[in-house]
């Protein structure tokens, strides 16, 4: 009776003050997703990379990341949860000093990737050591509660933060904001977090972790050259090194004892519904945000702090709406809110179509507000609805690849859709430069090409709009024929 008591006390101060410290490296990460998309024209200026190396700079954070989520999880549990944690925040304040004075495209892209490999450490161990402070299930599920709350506000202030950051100081500042908050978690979460470990089946798979993340990362690699330059044998051929891979891996899984994805949770169509609208709003959000960004700054010539201001009301929108998301669900139900969450990005996108090269601001703002209700909801939803579909012996995978969903998401958006919007003004454009940015800084440039240049950018933003609208309003009638009510 008395350890049923102990169980269930109520949290003392020092259980939500471990929350408070963990709540920072956690915002790091979901933040550093999304930091440079009003950042990229200052990016370009000074370090002029290429179009394939812009979107590796923006997208090889989030490949690292969900690539190794997985992994790392298996690992903390193994030799422990906090000290893992401390390693990879250690780390991940050393990558962000490496990227802010990183003097090429080139180690830029390295430190990003460096940065994405200490967040994937971050995550898991983060939630894992969070669960242990909240004995009482009520209580913990509040914290979880407030863990992914936090995790979802940090990828909608992400760019906001990041344009007000620009105003003052140079593009650099962006990474070195994370070094106060790495400092204060590196001297209090020793004092209020204790060391947590587990004990769990099997190892981890080093030969599909180096698989799957090798099979993504030459699949990108191949599209993106291609979109930026053409057709080459080279990009060709690693176009199809990098699906044979990734489906050399899935096979893999089927014959391992503890395979990294249990690809058999997808049976359940729950579920299934559940890990898509993980990736795909995330994936819409990314590139939407970073495109409407470039188009805020280089087609409207609209200052860095005008661009972040024009971003708070949709990030204000998609905040709230995660918080208020679980009341709400309780109400409503997971089918309704998921139908209501795909089908107002669909619309939200949608408004982009009538922005312009001499005006647009104003459908902007309401396609992030409209869109940010429904990306607001999948960001609350995912997790709970992939768990809840599975045998609660299986949770743990499930919710691991509920988490990857959403940070393969983010970088796929990137990737895929950044890549249509650089083909787009490749084909379009005055055929002076692969990117606007390069187009816009070339000397004695001709007004009528850098009106044509901003034509063919606006043109990318609509074909990657409408693309993105279709395929939600896809997944809305998935979800409305799959999904029981």
């Amino acid at each position: 009776m008395s350890r049923q008591l102990a169980t269930h006390r109520p949290p003392g101060l020092k259980a939500w003050l471990g929350l408070l410290i963990v709540l920072g490296p956690v915002l790091l990460v979901s933040m550093d997703g999304s930091i440079l998309f009003l950042a990229m024209p200052r990016i370009s200026q000074a370090l002029s990379p290429t179009a394939d190396q812009a979107l590796w700079i923006l997208d090889i954070y989030g490949f690292a990341v969900g690539s190794l989520l997985i992994a790392f999880g298996s690992i903390g549990d193994r030799y422990g949860r906090l000290r893992l944690l401390m390693i990879g925040t250690t780390a991940f304040g050393l990558s962000s000093a490496a990227a802010a004075f990183a003097p090429t495209a080139e180690l830029l892209i390295l430190a990003r990737a460096l940065m994405g490999v200490a967040g994937a450490t971050l995550l898991p161990s983060a939630l894992a050591v969070l669960s242990e402070l909240f004995a009482d299930p009520r209580r913990r599920a509040q914290a979880i509660g407030i863990f992914a709350a936090a995790f979802a506000a940090g990828f909608a202030i992400g760019p906001v933060f990041g344009g007000l950051l620009l105003e003052r100081f140079w593009w650099g500042a962006i990474f070195l904001i994370n070094l106060p908050v790495v400092a204060l978690f590196l001297i209090f979460a020793p004092m209020v977090l204790r060391e947590v470990r587990a004990t769990r089946r099997g190892g981890v798979d080093v030969l599909s972790v180096v698989t799957s993340a090798a099979g993504l990362l030459l699949t990108i690699y191949a599209l993106k050259h291609l979109a930026a330059e053409g057709v080459d044998l080279v990009p060709v051929l690693l176009g199809v090194a990098g699906p044979a891979l990734l489906v050399w891996f899935a096979v893999r899984q089927r014959s391992l004892e503890h395979p990294l994805i249990e690809f058999s949770l997808f049976r359940d169509r729950v579920f299934t519904v559940a890990v898509i609208t993980g990736l795909l709003p995330l994936a819409a959000w990314s590139a939407s945000a970073y495109l409407a960004g470039v188009y805020l700054q280089s087609v409207l010539d609209l200052p860095v702090l005008d661009a972040a201001l024009l971003a708070l009301p949709g990030a204000a929108v998609l905040t709230l709406t995660c918080v208020v998301t679980p009341f709400v669900v309780d109400r409503i139900g997971k089918r309704t809110a998921l139908l209501a969450s795909h089908f107002s990005i669909a619309g939200g996108l949608l408004l982009l179509l009538p922005a312009a090269v001499t005006g647009g601001a104003g459908w902007y703002v309401a396609s992030t507000v409209i869109a940010g209700l429904g990306y607001g909801i999948s960001f609350s939803v995912v997790a709970d609805t992939a768990v809840g579909a599975v045998p609660a012996e299986r949770a743990g995978a499930a919710g691991a690849i509920a988490e990857t969903s959403n940070e393969i998401g983010n970088a796929l958006g990137i990737a895929l859709l950044g890549s249509l919007a650089v083909l787009v003004f490749r084909l379009q454009g005055p055929e002076l430069a692969p990117t606007l940015e390069e187009t816009l800084q070339l000397p004695s440039l001709a007004l009528a090409a850098a009106e044509q240049a901003k034509a063919a950018f606006v043109t990318g933003l609509h074909v990657v709009a409408a693309v993105a609208a279709v395929l939600h309003a896809a997944l809305g009638v998935l979800t409305l024929r799959w999904l029981a009510r």
